[in-house]
């Protein structure tokens, strides 16, 4: 027992990794392990440990996206209030190497597409054995992963040269507003730049519009404690940005660049409308 638990606990690493890809939590990416592991102790013998112990982790966390799914299509009437304080220690380290930008995408694919891609392109686990994991055929799990790469890796309608150049302002950007730095937002920021919001991104009474620099840049001096949680992302097809504590979607914002600077943004919080965007990775 003495020299399987060494052998698992030399897995645990990569499987926690594996877990946490899969389900965004690292709780419950913890626990999936925790499951594996006393799956293992309970078998007579395992011919290759490392694969048998992915399979087992994949099921775990593939019941748990199912019976999330579940829930989510239950009617509600409240509808719970995300925070972008209430990050844990071990969400924010995990969400921070894995990258905030791709958990929110992977959260948006359906159970057997998320594993089938976390599987093949981010582990490398060939198509024969995520099949038995998914229940379907070779064939089938690739087509499932082709797609969940299609949604994962969006395109932009613009040519790469701009895609690049906005990228360049909007990381600008955000690194400004995470420094609360207001020369650099400043200069950043077009003269005539116009910040809209839904009001579910601002504190009670505060206005949904700001216009001019200086104005939008003291505002945005504001955003620098949820700017830690943002990431450039595509959105609807144009560099933005994604703030995304643990993982989940909080905030989208829509950016519109003119020249290097930031002519406008839109900070997107309502639920209906966080749900209806194309996010992708750039």
């Amino acid at each position: 027992m003495d020299e399987l638990a060494a052998e698992f606990e030399a897995e645990r690493g990569r499987l926690r990794g594996l877990a946490f890809r899969m389900l965004g939590s690292a709780a419950e990416a913890d626990d999936a392990v925790q499951e594996a592991w006393l799956r293992l102790t309970r078998v007579d013998s395992v011919d290759n440990l490392a694969a048998w112990l992915t399979t087992v982790v994949s099921r775990v966390c593939l019941d748990v996206l199912r019976a999330r799914k579940a829930r989510r299509e239950e009617p509600f009437e409240v509808l719970p209030e995300p925070s972008a304080d209430a990050d844990p220690a071990g969400d924010v380290e995990l969400a921070d190497s894995v990258g905030r930008a791709l958990l929110v995408v992977l959260d948006a694919l359906g159970p057997a597409e998320r594993i089938a891609f976390v599987l093949h392109d981010l582990f490398a686990v060939p198509f024969d054995r995520i099949a038995p994991v998914l229940d379907r055929t070779p064939v089938a799990a690739k087509k499932l992963a082709s797609r969940a790469r299609q949604r994962v890796r969006g395109t932009s309608p613009l040519p790469p040269a701009d895609v690049a150049r906005h990228r360049r302002v909007v990381d600008a950007f955000l690194v400004a507003a995470r420094g609360g730095d207001l020369e650099a937002l400043l200069d950043v920021l077009a003269p005539d730049v116009v910040r809209r919001a839904d009001a579910a991104a601002l504190p009670v009474g505060a206005a949904l519009e700001a216009r001019g620099a200086r104005a939008v840049a003291e505002e945005t001096k504001v955003f620098g404690k949820r700017a830690r949680f943002a990431e450039t992302a595509l959105v609807d097809g144009a560099v933005g940005v994604v703030v995304a504590p643990r993982g989940r979607l909080l905030l989208a914002l829509a950016v519109t660049v003119a020249g290097d600077r930031v002519a406008a943004y839109e900070v997107i919080a309502d639920p209906a409308r966080l749900a209806a965007l194309r996010i992708a990775l750039l």
